[in-house]
């Protein structure tokens, strides 16, 4: 089955999760100024997750000062997501759960099956979805785009405060859109 991928300055899918300890994540209904940040996660049972995800809560004020609002969403249910939230210790990332993996697919994330308990411990679910990671800009077309087929080599988001800032400065088009013939 061909895996449709996001096109840069094109809208995204619409999300619309419950966040952790109330409300939404709707995605275009209170954007960043710049960006929206939206972080797609394994779930509970990765601790590559949990480990990127602690970098993230550290870094959500330098990417608030440059006008971005930031998301950690996966398909856990809302005690899995709890757990995670307070693995993390977060007190400025905002965390949605329950993403479909319909939904999933259709941001191009990949889909993977369960092989039981990972190396922490924690049973994996049944399907999950794979990491992404997605800059959306306040109109809801797509600026950045990077999804993995597995946990290992993500976007490191200090390299992505660096990359807004030339972005912002230089005025930087969304790159990628290009869809005529080759």
């Amino acid at each position: 089955m061909f895996q449709q991928a996001l096109i840069p300055r094109y809208p995204v899918p619409a999300l619309n999760l419950p966040l952790l300890g109330g409300g939404r994540c709707v995605l275009g209904a209170d954007p960043g100024e710049r960006f929206d940040l939206l972080v797609f996660y394994r779930g509970l049972h990765c601790p590559l997750c949990a480990k990127y995800l602690l970098e993230l809560e550290r870094l959500v004020p330098e990417f608030a000062k440059r006008g971005v609002r930031v998301v950690a969403a996966s398909s856990d249910d809302e005690e899995r997501c709890k757990a995670m939230f307070e693995k993390v210790r977060a007190q400025n990332l905002k965390f949605a759960y329950g993403l479909d993996l319909r939904s999933a697919r259709q941001w191009g994330l990949y889909i993977s099956a369960s092989r039981g308990k990972t190396s922490i411990g924690i049973e994996e679910p049944e399907r999950f979805s794979e990491p992404g990671v997605f800059l959306v800009k306040p109109d809801g077309t797509l600026y950045y785009g990077a999804v993995q087929t597995m946990p290992f080599a993500r976007p490191q988001f200090q390299d992505l405060l660096g990359a807004i800032d030339f972005a912002i400065a230089n005025d930087y088009p969304a790159r990628g859109e290009y869809l005529g013939e080759v």
